[in-house]
Parts: C-alpha cells; structure tokens; sequence
C-alpha cells in the first residue's frame, strides 16, 4: 500500500518545494522628479500585488498620504528651502515588503530681499487669521480634483519668485522664505483658479486678516491646496466648487502689502512648495 501512494506523494512534495522557491514579486517605485531640488514636489508612484492594501510611504519617519490613482498607489512629498540639501530617504512598506530608496535632494541658491513695511500692513497676524488659515492648510481630501498642469493665475510677469528671504523692516525673518510666487498684477486684474478645487477658505481684511489680506483658498484635493492673497475683489463663496479657469476675484494691496500683486502659494501636505513646475509640468 506504502508503495501504491508514494508517487503522489513525490509529486506534492516537488510541488510544494517549487513554490516556496518562487521569489516574491519587488516593490515597483518610480520617483518624479529623478533629480528634484529643494521646493521641488516629489511624486512616488508604488505597484502592489495587493490591490486592497495600500503601500506606506515614510520620509525621515513621517508617513506621507498614499491614494490610489490609474490602478497604482501614489504620495506627494513636499521638500522647501528650509530643508536640507544630500540624501533623503524614502521607505516604501507593501506586499510585506521594505524598499528604502535613497533621493539625492539638489541644493538651490535663493536671493534675499528688503522689505518695508508701514501704517496698516505692519499689523500683526490676528488669531482668527492664524487658526483660520492654519485649518485650511491641515486639509487631506481623498479626492482628486485636478486635472493636469495648473493655469498661471494672473497674466502679469512674475515680480518675486519662490523661495526668497528677506529682512522685514531691517530684521532678517529666520526660518522664513516666501511662500509662493507674486504676479506684478495691476488692480482690478482677474485672479482665476490654476486647477478645479473646491473653495475652502475666504477672508477678507475688515474681518480680522490683517497678513494675508482679502483671501481665497482652494482645495485641489489629497493635500494640495492653493491660496491667494492681498485681493481687492473676492467673486467665490465658501464651499463653491471651481474649474480651472474659473475667476475667484481681482488683484488688490490688502494685508501686508506694498502695492498691488497677487500672492499665489502652493500647498503640499502643509508645506508651501514651488508653484512653478506643477504649471510646465503633471504632477498626478
């Protein structure tokens, strides 16, 4: 009888040999861009076997979003002036896998510039400003509402870049850089969204927002937020959703302002980013 089952059970054996012998699948990673510099959005895009069970993606042991998007699982990680330039490290957990990948993160040289400032726009920040703003920039939304690359919101020539630091008044801002890029818009000049989002922030300077001035915020969607300063006219209402295009209001000098322009900041998990590539470039 013993020597009636012992072809079967070779053959189960061999079976279950060649199947613990099958190497696991890798972790497939892309990380955009492959060179990124500081104030650079880096965008890394995992494939899974595990459709059901997103990836975690950590840098420097904060865990960043991951979404699902076109059958994948991606996060943005957000880097500014203030970080380090050299080796970051991306750990990416998945299909009881690790994969730590290193990202070499390029220096940039940032000018500094003077300001003045005088009468009504030296006021501070009030509270309510401050908890109002801060709420908005703390927005995780699981949907995705933009499109492709962003519009330029305002048609005038970039009159400061992102990036800069600065004295205030002769005092150097320490752990400041200029949070976006201004547009030398004269007043009155229309202010459209760079991407569909949902308005999620209005302000205006009479209610309290002594800083940013009459004030637009939208959500893109997963973490990505924009927010425009120092309008004269606001034409949105909270909780409108826009499209890319779409006019929110007109340049202005409201809040900390020496004259008319429009201040466009880009958000990325609570990090103020470079605007500039998401309008030359997609960034899913």
């Amino acid at each position: 009888m013993l020597d009636h089952f012992r072809p079967t059970l070779t053959g189960i054996t061999t079976t279950m040999l060649l199947a613990i012998a099958i190497p696991a699948k890798a972790l497939e990673v892309q990380v955009l861009p492959q060179t990124p510099q500081l104030g650079d959005t880096i965008s890394v895009v995992v494939t899974t076997d595990d459709p059901n069970t997103p990836p975690s993606i950590t840098v420097e042991q904060k865990n960043y979003p991951v979404f699902e998007n076109k059958g994948k699982y991606r996060a943005l990680i957000p880097t500014s002036p203030l970080d380090s330039p050299g080796k970051m490290t991306l750990r990416v957990q998945g299909d009881n896998q690790t994969s730590n990948i290193g990202v070499w993160l390029k220096n940039r040289a940032f000018p500094v510039q003077r300001i003045t400032l005088s009468g009504s726009a030296s006021r501070p920040a009030t509270q309510l400003e401050l908890d109002q703003v801060s709420a908005f920039k703390e927005l995780v939304t699981p949907q995705k509402f933009w499109q492709g690359s962003f519009l330029k919101p305002n048609s005038a020539r970039i009159s400061t870049g992102f990036g800069v630091r600065r004295y205030y008044n002769n005092v150097f801002a320490q752990d400041y850089y200029h949070k976006g890029v201004d547009y030398a818009g004269d007043y009155g000049s229309p202010v459209v969204a760079p991407a569909a989002g949902q308005v999620r922030l209005v302000g205006r300077e009479d209610a309290g927002f002594h800083v940013h001035g009459n004030v637009v915020g939208i959500d893109h969607g997963q973490g990505v937020l924009s927010i425009f300063m120092h309008l004269q006219d606001i034409d949105v209402t909270e909780g409108t959703m826009v499209k890319a295009g779409q006019r929110l209001g007109t340049v202005g000098s409201t809040g900390a302002s020496t004259g008319p322009h429009l201040h466009w900041g880009l958000y990325v998990n609570e990090v103020a980013v470079d605007p500039v590539p998401w309008r030359y470039q997609v960034i899913d």
